[in-house]
C-alpha cells in the first residue's frame, strides 16, 4: 500500500501555490516535472544520487540520506520564498 504524505501547512488552501512554486523551482533546477505528480521529484533526485527511496518504506535510510534528497527541494524552495518577499517588500 503506498502512503502519500504531506507535510501539514497552516493555511490549506496554500497547498496548490506551494506544489506550483515547487514545480517552478524544481524545473529551474533541471528537474522536469508533470505538474500532477510534483512528489516524484524528489525519487528523481534520489535515483541520480544511487539513494535507494521508494515509495511504500524508507525507515533504512540515514538522516543524511533523506537530508540529500530533500535538502535541493526544500532549500531552493526557501531561497525563492525569500527572493520573492525581498521583492515584494522592495516595492513598498
Amino acid at each position: 500500500m503506498i502512503v502519500a504524505r504531506k507535510n501539514k501547512i497552516l493555511v490549506p488552501e496554500a497547498r496548490q501555490g506551494l506544489d506550483q512554486l515547487k514545480n517552478r523551482v524544481m524545473e529551474s533546477q533541471g528537474y522536469g516535472l508533470n505538474s500532477s505528480l510534483s512528489e516524484d521529484v524528489k525519487y528523481e533526485i534520489a535515483d541520480e544520487l544511487g539513494i535507494p527511496l521508494n515509495r511504500e518504506y524508507n525507515g533504512n535510510l540515514t538522516s543524511k540520506q533523506a537530508g540529500t534528497i530533500g535538502g535541493p527541494i526544500g532549500g531552493n524552495m526557501v531561497k525563492e520564498m525569500i527572493k520573492l518577499a525581498q521583492e515584494q517588500l522592495a516595492r513598498k
